[in-house]
C-alpha cells in the first residue's frame, strides 16, 4: 500500500437468487410495448459507433472546439476499413530545440488570462489569486464542462458499457474502441491552442468530470483512455519548451499516441517519494534502471513518462518505447484488467539529459516539487475514477433492492439494507467532495495537497468499503460475472495500490 500523507510535502446463494431477482439494466422489450423509445432498434457495434460518431460530429461541443473535420475523417476511415487504427503502432517524434518558454495554462480568475510562468504556486500567486476571484465555490458545470462531458456520457454508454465484460476478459481494451475514445478529443482538453489543442486555462475540474463519466462505464476502459491524457497534462503543465513541441502536437493530432506516466513499482509498501527506479548522468545522456508496474497498455505504448530518482531527488523523464533497453511484459491483474496492464523493464536505457521533465537545466528543488505535483494530480485522478465506479454501484443497486423481493417485500424495506444503501451515496458525496475541492484550488493556483491526500484516501477506503457493499447487496449475484458488480469491486480495490497515470 502507497504512502498517502503527502500533506507535508506535498448469503444467499446465487441458485436460491436466480428464480425471482430481477436483473437490472439488462430488461428487454418483448416487442408488444408502443412507448416511445422501448422498442429501439437493434445496431452492432459498428452501427452504433457511427451513430455517435454522426451525433458528435453536429453537436454543439465539436463545433465550438473544432472537431468536426476530425470526426468526419475517423468516419470515413471507418466506414472504409473497420474502425482500424489511423496510424502506425510507433512513430518517431520530431525533435525540435528552441529557447522560448514553455507554455503554460492560467490558472482560473488570475491576471488578464495570459500564459503564465513555469514555477509552482507560492504565497503570492496564491494570494493574487484569491483577490482576483473571490467567489463561492460553485459545483455546478459550465457550459463548456456540460458540452464535453454530456458527450463522454453518451459515449461511455453506447459503446464503453456493452464491451466493458469482453475487455475484462480479455485483460485489453480493443483497438477500434479505443481509437473511438481518443478521436473524441479526450487528450485535446490538456493541450494548449498553441499546439492545436482546446485547453485555455488549467483544467483539473473538467478532467475530473470526464474521467468520472468514462469510469461509470468501466474503469478498467477510463484508465486506459485516460492515460494519453495524462501525458498530455503532464507535458503542458511541466515540460519544457521543447518537449512541449516535440511531443504535444500529437495529442491534437488524429493519430494520438499511446503513451502513459508510469511510476507504481511491484514492490510492498510502495512509496511513491521512495523509489527503486534509478538514474545517473553519463556525460550528456542519463542511463535509467527499474521496473515499472500498473502500466496500461504497455504493449502498445509509444510514449512514456517515467518516475525515477535523480541525484537523489524523484524526477520523472520522458522515455520513448522504441529506445534500446525498453522491455514491455505483461502483467495482468485482479482488477482494471480493461487497461491491459503491464511491466516496462528499464535495462540500462539511455536518454539525452534533454528528456529530464523540464529540461536539463532544471534544479533538483524544482525537479521535486513538479514531481510531487504530478502525484497530487495524479491522486486527484484516482479519486475520479473510484467516484465513477462507486456512482455505477449505486445506480446499479438501487434498482435492485426495490426488485428483489424475500419474504413478501422488497429487500429495501429491510433496515440494514437500506442504511448499506445510503451509506455508499454518503461516502460516494464525501468523495467527490473532498476531491472536487482539491480540482478547484488546482485550477485557482493554490495549495491543494490536503485535499490531494484526503481524496486519496478516501478514494482507497471507503472505493473498496462501496464496492465489497455492492457485491453483499446483491447476495449469491454478487459473486457471479452475470452481473458487473464484482468488476467493480475487483477495479475499485486497485485504487490503494496504484500510483500516477491519471494525471488531471
Amino acid at each position: 500500500m502507497s504512502s498517502t500523507n503527502d500533506c507535508d510535502h506535498g448469503s444467499q446463494s446465487a441458485a436460491g437468487i436466480r428464480e425471482k431477482s430481477p436483473r437490472p439494466r439488462v430488461r428487454k422489450s418483448d416487442g408488444h410495448d408502443s412507448t416511445v423509445g422501448k422498442n429501439s432498434v437493434k445496431r452492432d457495434a459498428m452501427g452504433t459507433a457511427m451513430r455517435l460518431l454522426t451525433r458528435v460530429t453536429g453537436s454543439a461541443f465539436a463545433a465550438k472546439y473544432g472537431l468536426n473535420e476530425r470526426i468526419d475523417r475517423i468516419t470515413y476511415e471507418s466506414t472504409k476499413s473497420g474502425m482500424k487504427s489511423l496510424g502506425a503502432a510507433s512513430r518517431e517524434f520530431k525533435r525540435v530545440t528552441s529557447g522560448r518558454s514553455p507554455i503554460r495554462l492560467p490558472f482560473v480568475g488570475v491576471g488578464d488570462g495570459k500564459k503564465v510562468g513555469d514555477q509552482a504556486p507560492d504565497a503570492q500567486a496564491e494570494e493574487k489569486a484569491v483577490d482576483a476571484r473571490k467567489v463561492l465555490w460553485d459545483l455546478t458545470p459550465d457550459d463548456d464542462q456540460e458540452m464535453i462531458v454530456d458527450t463522454i456520457k453518451e459515449f461511455a454508454e453506447k459503446r464503453i458499457s456493452p464491451a466493458a465484460h469482453d475487455a475484462d476478459e480479455a485483460a485489453a481494451v480493443s483497438e477500434d474502441l479505443r481509437q473511438e475514445a481518443l478521436g473524441l478529443g479526450i487528450a485535446m482538453v490538456n493541450v494548449p491552442e498553441e499546439f492545436e489543442g482546446i485547453a485555455t486555462g488549467s483544467n483539473l475540474t473538467t478532467n475530473f468530470l470526464v474521467t468520472e463519466a468514462l469510469a461509470h462505464a468501466d474503469p478498467g476502459i477510463a484508465l486506459s483512455v485516460m492515460a494519453p491524457a495524462g501525458v498530455a497534462a503532464t507535458l503542458t503543465a511541466y515540460g519544457s519548451d521543447e518537449q512541449q513541441q516535440t511531443y504535444l502536437p500529437a495529442f491534437a493530432g488524429e493519430d494520438i499516441p499511446i503513451s502513459a506516466v508510469t511510476v507504481a513499482e511491484p514492490k510492498p509498501l510502495f512509496d511513491p517519494f521512495s523509489l527503486s527506479t534509478t538514474a545517473r548522468r553519463d556525460g550528456d545522456e542519463i542511463v535509467i534502471k527499474g521496473v515499472k508496474a500498473l502500466v496500461p497498455d504497455a504493449g502498445h505504448c509509444e510514449l512514456f513518462v517515467v518516475a525515477t530518482m535523480l541525484d537523489g531527488v524523484p524526477t520523472f523523464v520522458i522515455v520513448e518505447s522504441d529506445t534500446e533497453g525498453v522491455v514491455v511484459e505483461p502483467d495482468p491483474s485482479m482488477g482494471l484488467r480493461a487497461a491491459g496492464l503491464g511491466r516496462v523493464l528499464l535495462n540500462d536505457v539511455r536518454i539525452p539529459l534533454s528528456n529530464i521533465l523540464g529540461g536539463p537545466h532544471r534544479s533538483g528543488e524544482d525537479r521535486e516539487n513538479d514531481y510531487r505535483e504530478v502525484i497530487r494530480r495524479s491522486r486527484l485522478g484516482w479519486a475520479a475514477l473510484a467516484a465513477g465506479a462507486c456512482s455505477a454501484v449505486l445506480d446499479y443497486v438501487k434498482p435492485y433492492v426495490n426488485e428483489r423481493e424475500a419474504f413478501g417485500e422488497p429487500i429495501s424495506h429491510r433496515q440494514a439494507v437500506a442504511f448499506a444503501v445510503a451509506n455508499i451515496r454518503i461516502e460516494l458525496d464525501g468523495m467527490r467532495l473532498v476531491a472536487l475541492r482539491g480540482c478547484s484550488r488546482a485550477d485557482q493556483g493554490l495549495t491543494f495537497h490536503r485535499e490531494a491526500a484526503l481524496a486519496r484516501d478516501l478514494a482507497a477506503d471507503k472505493g473498496m468499503a462501496i464496492g465489497s457493499d455492492g457485491v453483499q447487496l446483491l447476495g449469491g449475484h454478487g459473486y457471479t460475472k452475470e452481473h458487473p458488480v464484482e468488476r467493480w469491486y475487483r477495479d475499485l480495490r486497485a485504487i490503494g495500490v496504484a500510483e500516477g497515470t491519471i494525471v488531471l
